[in-house]
């Protein structure tokens, strides 16, 4: 496996692979954000395939209730591992450590997510990977576009977790992070 920021010629393959709904092309849209420099969009590759993808939004969570609080967290967001049967294999948690890499390469010392209240599987590996419990709720708004064009607009209840980053320490028999 290897986790790189995305290339312009990964949009296509990333689109079939992982379709966008509809309309939406979601992954141009978290590519055209790291080239204008607000995120870094990483994906995993297994195979020569994508499997996965995660976007450090260095602004921080977009939402009210997060970002009063959390101003100067970024958010890693959009975490996705596909097709279901690469689940559960180390492809997810390896986009979250690069991603903790990333964020503490560039001075911050911690790292945010939001976790939807109807992904209990997700919530326990962000915890089971140190991330603590903030107490703070929110709608996560996005919206897609389906297939003739129609804007959808949604709203899922979610809370923000944060985890303190430190600089990383390798030890006898641990291997060093994934290959950015």
């Amino acid at each position: 496996m290897k986790i790189r920021e995305c290339r312009e010629q990964d949009l296509e393959l990333l689109e079939t692979c992982k379709p966008s709904p509809g309309r939406t092309r979601r992954h141009a849209i978290r590519f055209d954000r790291q080239q204008r420099g607000l995120s870094t969009y990483l994906t995993a590759w297994v195979d020569g395939l994508p499997a996965g993808t995660g976007e450090i939004l260095w602004s921080g969570c977009a939402a009210p209730e997060v970002h009063q609080i959390y101003s100067r967290c970024p958010e890693l967001n959009g975490l996705d591992v596909w097709p279901a049967e690469r689940q559960s294999q180390g492809i997810g948690t390896a986009v979250i450590r690069a991603a903790e890499a990333r964020t503490y390469d560039r001075g911050y010392h911690q790292i945010g997510l939001g976790v939807t209240d109807d992904n209990p599987r997700a919530a326990a590996l962000y915890l089971r990977l140190g991330y603590q419990e903030t107490g703070c709720l929110y709608l996560d708004r996005y919206y897609y576009l389906d297939d003739h064009g129609h804007r959808h607009d949604v709203a899922d209840p979610a809370r923000f977790l944060v985890k303190q980053l430190q600089a990383r320490q390798l030890e006898p028999g641990n291997p060093p992070p994934p290959a950015l």
